[in-house]
């Protein structure tokens, strides 16, 4: 990402876009079964966020809900899924090509970390939705240089592929419904039905030379008191406030342990950066 697309979050339609309203019925139906059904929740993907972060898996390719790291596979529902028959019953009408469907969670003061995703995956055409079933103004997406907070009762699209990121400040938690889907005649059908993305993408401001050299000075001030995981948290919690070129979050934390002496933790960093923003092959 260059200076003029976080000035300017031209591309943002394309990374995030609303597709769908649901029945409000149908979404307290769809909630209550989240909030009761038994679930083997799990903190998977340690190295995506702060701590905080729950899923558990409604569809795919062992059946087991506790299995929760995606992969390409035809997805077939897991023993949680039996008992959300609400839930079931949305999934069988969309009509999908399901690679995988989870409930994620996301606590209070929690984070995912600016990334990328898909890149571990075959290169075929697939595309990320969610659905919010319980969530709160607190809460909200980063990509394209802007937050957007993903109302409930829609289903939104997520390209997951740019660099994006996730919060939840204030809470309480945030629970979504997502579906990894495979593109096909349905899922173009569903495509056909998204809206330009309205005022719920607010552009986040840029951030100064000075702004940034502020942050790092703060940074280094906690690490010297030997608050080093404060000093990286409060450089990883810029992509939430102020619009940054890609990856500058882990570039400022490599930057702060080479201050201090430390090129392990800087090259840590740096290999954090890679994986966690690398680009899938085209």
């Amino acid at each position: 990402m260059n200076d003029d697309e976080v000035r300017t979050p031209h591309a943002l339609s394309g990374q995030v876009a609303q597709l769908d309203q649901l029945d409000g019925s149908l979404v307290e139906r769809l909630r209550h079964e989240a909030l009761t059904a038994q679930a083997p929740w799990k903190a998977a993907y340690d190295e995506y966020q702060s701590g905080g972060w729950w899923t558990t898996s409604l569809m795919n390719e062992t059946g087991e809900a506790a299995d929760v790291r995606i992969g390409d596979c035809t997805a077939r529902p897991t023993d949680l899924l039996a008992q959300m028959p609400t839930t079931a019953g949305l999934l069988s009408d969309l009509g999908l090509s399901y690679m995988w469907v989870r409930l994620a969670r996301l606590e209070a003061n929690a984070f995912l970390w600016e990334h990328r995703d898909y890149d571990e995956l075959e290169q075929v055409e697939r595309h990320r939705l969610h659905i919010p079933l319980h969530t709160n103004s607190s809460a909200f997406l980063v990509t394209g240089g802007a937050k957007v907070h993903l109302a409930g009762g829609r289903i939104w699209r997520l390209t997951p592929t740019f660099p994006h990121g996730v919060c939840n400040l204030l809470g309480p938690d945030r629970i979504h419904l997502i579906a990894d889907v495979y593109a096909d005649d349905a899922y173009g059908h569903l495509a056909k039905r998204a809206q330009v993305l309205p005022a719920a993408a607010e552009p986040l401001p840029r951030a100064s030379r000075a702004e940034l050299a502020d942050k790092l000075a703060a940074a280094r001030c906690l690490a010297d008191l030997g608050y080093v995981d404060a000093a990286e948290q409060l450089l990883l919690r810029l992509f939430y406030s102020v619009a940054l070129p890609e990856g500058t979050s882990y570039d400022l934390i490599a930057d702060l342990h080479t201050a201090l002496g430390d090129a392990e933790a800087a090259d840590r960093w740096r290999a954090v950066k890679d994986k966690l923003l690398a680009r899938a092959a085209r």
